[in-house]
């Protein structure tokens, strides 16, 4: 079988390739996040393409996948809080509502340079939060580094309450639509 790379230090997405039982390799991005693009799901897809890329450049035979998730709040993109005070305040606006939770899915086979991209969407509704459950979860680490100020597992759990569509995409990696990807590869996760 043909090496496979996640471009990604996300432990979620670790943990979700890895319980299909392929046999990969993690191997980060070191590229920009950011980009000039405002529309949720071209950032999203845009960035999982760089990430990709920047990845296959020190891959030459691989086959890599690339991830990026951001929250979409009625076209406003919810990045990754860059303190506490900013999770809380994303935290705050999602609140009692829906969103979208949108992941950018790309693969590369670096040994031929043909590329395969897509996103994939998933509406969570979090709960109605307190100021304090706010402050609470804010200050327990696990938004740093999350799209949106919060992850599904662990104590995020206790504050979503909603989901419709893919759960794998809410942890960042959404595995059905990946297993078609990687079809077109060569690589199939069903066999």
């Amino acid at each position: 079988m043909r090496t496979v790379v996640l471009a990604s230090a996300s432990a979620g997405r670790a943990e979700l390739l890895r319980r299909t039982g392929v046999s990969f390799v993690v191997d980060p991005s070191r590229c920009s996040e950011h980009t000039e693009l405002t529309e949720p799901d071209e950032h999203a897809k845009a960035l999982a393409l760089r990430k990709a890329r920047d990845v296959a450049s020190r891959h030459p035979d691989a086959v890599v996948i690339g991830a990026d998730t951001v929250i979409d709040l009625d076209g406003e993109i919810l990045g990754k809080p860059d303190s506490v005070a900013d999770a809380e305040h994303m935290l705050s606006r999602l609140s009692g509502r829906f969103h979208r939770l949108v992941t950018g899915l790309a693969v590369i086979d670096a040994a031929t340079d043909i590329e395969y991209t897509g996103i994939e969407v998933t509406r969570v509704h979090l709960r109605d939060l307190t100021a304090s459950q706010i402050r609470a979860y804010a200050a327990s680490g696990e938004p740093e580094g999350k799209s949106g100020a919060y992850e599904i597992q662990g104590l995020g759990a206790t504050i979503i309450d909603g989901i419709e569509g893919d759960f794998s995409n809410v942890v960042g990696l959404p595995m059905a639509h990946l297993a078609i990807a990687l079809e077109q590869f060569g690589i199939e996760l069903l066999t």
